[in-house]
């Protein structure tokens, strides 16, 4: 019997490896399902690797041959070939980075983290952040998504738009 809703198989697998934030992983959950069925997302797998500064730059040095640390990292590890396949999204964030941003604009490591995630997946949804008016509305749906969750204004403090 249908209730007339969609149903929504949405699985997310968060492993924490940096263990000095103090996040609740109930809380990312509802944040990626938030997301995913606010761009009609109805079966996806995301993973969420939440790390430190040296395992992030492995990752990054690894596949994308770049020596440094990152905020996130985000992959599309879906099946193009069939379109009505489900998406499988794996997604990297740098906690310890989280927690010193945190601190330096004064909100919530879980915040921070979560700013993080919601970059990593609008990524994956097709936002693109490499000119200013796309970074500008990639970071304006991020905030806009992060308020309405109840973690505030995260990216588009004033302090931060001056460091783009």
């Amino acid at each position: 019997m249908s209730s007339g809703r969609q149903h929504h198989n949405i699985v997310i697998h968060i492993t924490k490896n940096f263990e000095n934030i103090d996040i609740s992983l109930s809380k990312l959950k509802k944040l990626v399902r938030a997301i995913c069925k606010r761009f009609g997302l109805s079966r996806v797998t995301v993973g969420i690797a939440v790390v430190d500064d040296a395992q992030i730059r492995k990752v990054n040095k690894e596949f994308l041959n770049c020596n440094r640390t990152s905020d996130c990292l985000s992959f599309d590890l879906s099946d193009d070939r069939e379109p009505q396949s489900p998406k499988l999204f794996e997604l990297v964030v740098n906690g310890e980075m989280a927690v010193r941003r945190a601190n330096l604009w004064g909100h919530s490591d879980e915040a921070e983290l979560s700013l993080y995630v919601t970059h990593s997946l609008l990524h994956n949804l097709g936002f693109d952040d490499s000119t200013r008016a796309k970074a500008k509305k990639m970071h304006d749906a991020e905030d806009e998504i992060l308020q309405l969750l109840g973690y505030g204004l995260v990216y588009n403090k004033s302090i931060r738009q001056f460091q783009i």
